[in-house]
């Protein structure tokens, strides 16, 4: 069986993709879709780490915007982060897939505390790991978190999943003349403010450790597992 390309990565699902047609909140059936997706590529022995965002639920520069102190409001997001990767582990145990969901934030009666080393060994071993809450602190996006975590498990690229194919030089919902990029430096990526991708302190941190990021669109049946093995999805910027 061919090997995939990357050993071991990280995936970053945004909280939006989490309610799938509905208009807040989770969405059980396209959790569903999105753990069967989770466990095809999971198959091909890659080492899955998951990181899962929560603007689905609540947001907190949204939340800061309205007068909250934006510290209070960030750990609100971060406990919005934990029912979205409840519901995913929940779905992907419900195909019997082994994983673990370690939180920012303790809480012991639901997922163990992160730690590196703990965390390691999970993805040696196989299981699917779920990382919940953030970094635990305020101030820092999820994507930036996606990124830390990333470099934290030694992974080889990141995975941001989009509801667009890929990257493109303009809004291409906007623009239909906007140009896609098959393939991005991390330098281009991280300069011109039209690109979309994640936020500068991800690309920053991704770009100085020469992490890949490879940015595919989530609902195309089988994207995730061609991505993991190497084939032509979405943009690859590296």
């Amino acid at each position: 069986m061919k090997k995939p390309k990357y050993k071991r990565i990280l995936l970053k699902i945004s909280g939006e993709a989490m309610k799938g047609k509905r208009d807040y909140g989770i969405d059980p059936e396209y959790v569903s879709y999105l753990a069967k997706e989770i466990e095809s590529a999971h198959k091909t022995g890659a080492q899955i780490a998951i990181v899962v965002g929560g603007g689905n639920i609540f947001r907190g520069v949204a939340g800061s915007k309205h007068g909250m102190d934006r510290a209070t409001a960030d750990y609100m997001g971060m406990l919005a982060t934990i029912f979205n990767a409840m519901a995913l582990q929940d779905a992907l145990e419900r195909l019997g897939i082994t994983t673990r969901l370690q939180t920012a934030i303790e809480m012991k009666q639901i997922a163990e505390p992160f730690a590196r080393r703990k965390a390691l060994r999970h993805l040696e071993k196989g299981r699917l790991l779920i990382l919940g809450g953030g970094t635990g602190l305020p101030f820092i996006t999820t994507d930036t978190t996606a990124a830390m975590r990333g470099l934290e498990l030694g992974c080889a690229a990141i995975f941001k999943a989009t509801k667009v194919d890929g990257v493109y030089d303009d809004d291409p919902a906007e623009n239909p003349k906007a140009k896609k990029f098959t393939t991005l430096s991390l330098d281009h990526a991280f300069q011109n403010d039209k690109i979309k991708v994640m936020d500068k302190s991800a690309i920053s941190l991704c770009r100085a450790n020469k992490v890949h990021i490879i940015v595919f669109k989530l609902n195309e049946k089988g994207n995730f597992k061609k991505a993991v093995m190497g084939e032509k999805v979405g943009t690859t910027i590296c």
